[in-house]
């Protein structure tokens, strides 16, 4: 977005390869010095970030219609209702149904704004209120907004494919260049950018801390370097940086064209569509009644809801493969990867866990005392009082642990 800018700015102006290249590094740099940043920090500069997001959305939602310029191209001010609503952008050669699920690829750009409070869980107090309440609110809010705003789009658009095919290499650019004066298209931009920016931090920290988890329990070749907690910061600093560095390389696909950086993208969505389901199809499939509901959950509609998502995602996982054409007209430029891409490595996974990791790997491993467990030989029987019993149970100061606790984690209580 911000060549895109230049581009409008200087018409003359065509952003080459290494310029991308080397704009994203720096960003990607700056992002991993404020990722960083202690985990206070850290939180300030999300509060500002995302406050920010959710202004800059109003604005630009009120904004883009009251600005728009249409008339003046000869065009009725606003798209008519009957085709907002009656006719469907047939981008792909499937049947309009399909290729309506198809576009869900883009969900990943949604996901990666509410997939962080999760990836900073174990950095928050009151986590088990703190990160589900964060995941709903920011999805619901992000949900309700940004279907204002497509439909804010698709009441103001004027042609989707030159949208798709423009020369600014920026479909967003692009629109806003069709229905708004230049000024207020790059006042638009700009307020994109800075959201944008603080996106991709937010993204930086998330996959960081994933790296971090992995490396944790000793998933990756050198996690004694990478699972290292910085000691001035308390945030894994390595991580961040082996993760920054890693998304540097990929980067080089840039050069590739857009065969090879498009496979990149093409797994973003099954890959987190997959991710977050594995959890919820085993709480709905295996686990039953033995289920331990956290203080912030979903009741009685737990089930359901988790049964909608895990038949929703089967039913995506094939679609998200589908090439956009058929037949004589595919060719390895417009052929879906995503079954490589993703498959490829998985297949790898489950190979590497069938051979070695199940031998050793035994679950996530625990870096921080938890409120059962702990110190070798001591259980709270009372408020503040221990007793030796030879088991390994203990909890917080001041706080008495129930018998139904200690039975959870097969301890015997006396």
């Amino acid at each position: 977005m911000i060549l895109a800018a230049g581009s409008i700015q200087y018409p003359s102006y065509v952003p080459t390869h290494y310029q991308t290249f080397l704009l994203t590094v720096f960003l990607m740099i700056i992002h991993g010095v404020m990722s960083s940043l202690p985990t206070k920090w850290l939180a300030h500069l999300n509060s500002v970030g995302s406050t920010f997001n959710f202004v800059a959305l109003v604005i630009v939602i009120i904004l883009i219609p009251a600005a728009t310029d249409r008339e003046s191209r000869g065009l009725s001010r606003f798209t008519p209702s009957s085709e907002v609503w009656g006719t469907i952008y047939e981008g792909t050669a499937f049947p309009p149904g399909v290729s309506v699920l198809m576009s869900f690829i883009s969900v990943i750009w949604t996901m990666s704004g509410y997939d962080s409070p999760f990836h900073l869980a174990e950095e928050c107090s009151n986590a088990n209120i703190a990160s589900p309440r964060a995941i709903v609110l920011t999805s619901a809010t992000g949900g309700i907004l940004g279907w204002f705003l497509q439909l804010t789009v698709a009441y103001t658009v004027v042609d989707i494919a030159s949208v798709l095919d423009s020369d600014l290499g920026q479909p967003f650019a692009a629109y806003l260049m069709q229905c708004m004066p230049q000024k207020i298209v790059l006042a638009i931009l700009a307020l994109t950018i800075i959201a944008g920016f603080s996106m991709g931090q937010g993204c930086m920290i998330a996959a960081s801390r994933v790296t971090f988890a992995y490396a944790r329990d000793g998933c990756f070749p050198l996690s004694q370097y990478w699972r290292v907690v910085n000691p001035v910061t308390q945030t894994p600093v390595n991580a961040v940086w082996f993760n920054c560095i890693i998304g540097i390389v990929l980067l080089l696909l840039i050069f590739g064209g857009e065969l090879a950086v498009g496979a990149l993208f093409s797994i973003g969505a099954i890959a987190s569509f997959v991710a977050f389901t594995i959890p919820i199809f085993i709480r709905v499939c295996f686990v039953g009644h033995r289920f331990r509901p956290g203080p912030w959950n979903l009741g009685r509609y737990s089930a359901p809801i988790g049964t909608v998502a895990c038949a929703f995602v089967l039913l995506m996982v094939p679609i998200l493969c589908l090439p956009s054409v058929v037949g004589a007209d595919l060719t390895p430029a417009d052929m879906n990867w995503t079954c490589l891409v993703y498959g490829g490595p998985m297949l790898a996974a489950m190979v590497w866990w069938f051979v070695s990791a199940r031998k050793w790997f035994h679950g996530p491993k625990v870096n921080v005392e938890h409120m059962m467990l702990g110190r070798e030989g001591n259980v709270i029987v009372g408020e503040g009082e221990e007793k030796e019993t030879g088991s390994d149970v203990v909890v917080e100061p001041n706080r008495g642990v129930t018998k139904e606790e200690v039975a959870a984690v097969g301890t015997e209580v006396k």
